[in-house]
């Protein structure tokens, strides 16, 4: 099969017909052999129904519905598993993206050899409000990911490898780093496409403002586990030992300096008058809890079997 189309949905019943006969048209134009693959991420509307019809009417049309909403990265997940086409592509269901940049990205994985192409909206149809935030954001991400040559990482519209899809774990709300989790699992010849943005036709946005925030909180935790995940006692064994190391010092040169009074026959304040060996105990104390927040970070480095255990209703 070439190509196996992922739409991740919540809420989008009104648009769903058009865009399957977009894809439809576009993939019978270029002789694709594909699959059509809906995940239902818990809506609320008659989604599902009309999915349900779709693919009875279409044998390119198949389905997961999930039983609440979980959000984007578990329904990718999820799509990720069930996918058998040599390409994937991704995209959302609001028409927002183009199922017309498909040959075109097609072509980018299978002729230029890419692993992973993103698109990029250059010419958004997004209020301020949305843009100039994103653009911060995707600056961020630039500078930590290391792939450079990125300017959406949020950007719903993606092709990847098969291989790709299959051997990275896209859980939380990690989706914004795809590109990033492929580059971590090896996978880093990573393009970029200039693609067509479209105004949204029906419905309404389902991202707030936090989002953003999220996103940077996302950023930081992909960061660390990249970094630190199967060694957490590197980080914090380091940090509380050196904390440890300045307040036990910092205790020591206390003794010493009272020690010193002492042989000199000056008798004043206790040690523990000092506001400094309280500063020195507190450091103590928060080295050592470092210490041990690296050690049981170690004993549970070990992935969660239920960590992507989703709740799916129906499949087709």
């Amino acid at each position: 099969m070439d190509i196996s189309v992922v739409v991740p949905l919540f809420n989008e019943a009104e648009s769903l017909p058009e865009l399957h006969a977009w894809i439809t048209r576009v993939m019978e134009n270029n002789h694709f052999t594909y699959e059509i693959l809906f995940i239902n991420d818990g809506s609320t509307d008659n989604s599902w129904q009309i999915i349900e019809e779709l693919a009875k009417k279409d044998e390119h049309v198949h389905g997961i519905k999930f039983r609440r909403n979980y959000g984007k990265s578990p329904a990718l997940y999820c799509g990720f598993e069930a996918v058998q086409g040599d390409v994937v592509i991704t995209m959302d269901a609001d028409l927002q993206d183009s199922p017309d940049e498909i040959p075109g990205l097609y072509k980018m994985i299978t002729e230029e050899g890419y692993d992973l192409v993103s698109g990029y909206k250059q010419k958004r149809y997004d209020p301020l409000t949305k843009t100039i935030p994103t653009k911060l954001f995707n600056a961020t991400a630039r500078k930590v990911s290391g792939v450079h040559n990125l300017h959406d990482f949020n950007c719903g519209l993606k092709a990847y490898k098969r291989d790709v899809v299959k051997n990275i774990e896209v859980y939380g709300e990690m989706h914004r780093y795809i590109p990033y989790l492929a580059k971590n699992a090896g996978f880093d010849k990573i393009g970029e496409k200039i693609v067509h943005h479209q105004a949204r036709k029906y419905g309404v946005s389902k991202f707030g403002i936090n989002r953003f925030f999220n996103g940077y909180l996302d950023l930081i935790t992909l960061w660390f586990l990249t970094n630190f995940g199967k060694k957490p006692m590197h980080v914090f064994g380091l940090l509380g030992s050196f904390v440890f190391f300045i307040g036990f010092i910092a205790l020591c040169a206390l003794g010493i300096n009272k020690m010193i009074d002492l042989s000199d026959g000056i008798y004043g304040n206790l040690v523990t008058d000092s506001p400094y060996f309280y500063i020195a105990l507190t450091a103590m104390m928060l080295g050592s809890q470092f210490f041990l927040a690296g050690f049981i970070g170690d004993l549970l480095s070990r992935q969660n079997p239920n960590r992507n255990d989703y709740q799916i209703e129906k499949r087709l």
